[in-house]
């Protein structure tokens, strides 16, 4: 039982990737180089119907690089602090 609802986590979790915008979208805009603009990934992130799902996985995974949820790795490092 306990291995069915693993897997239904796992596809759960992969479901809201699959929707996410920038799946579709030019990956190297979610991790411009250092000093390099965000605005086009965050404005991607904008309308994206999963982009809260992003923003928690990013924080539970503790992405350090790239655009995720809409924030930069420094505005989900301020929202952790915060959080705490």
């Amino acid at each position: 039982m306990r291995e069915l609802f693993l897997l239904e986590a796992e596809t759960e979790e992969g479901s809201w990737q699959e929707r996410a915008l920038c799946a579709q979208t030019d990956p190297e805009a979610f991790f411009p180089e250092k000093g390099g603009s965000t605005r086009e990934a965050k404005k991607v992130c904008l309308t994206c119907e999963v982009r809260q799902d992003c923003l928690e996985s990013a924080l539970s995974n503790d992405e350090r690089f790239g655009i995720w949820g809409g924030l930069s790795e420094r505005e989900r490092r301020k929202l952790k602090k915060r959080a705490v």
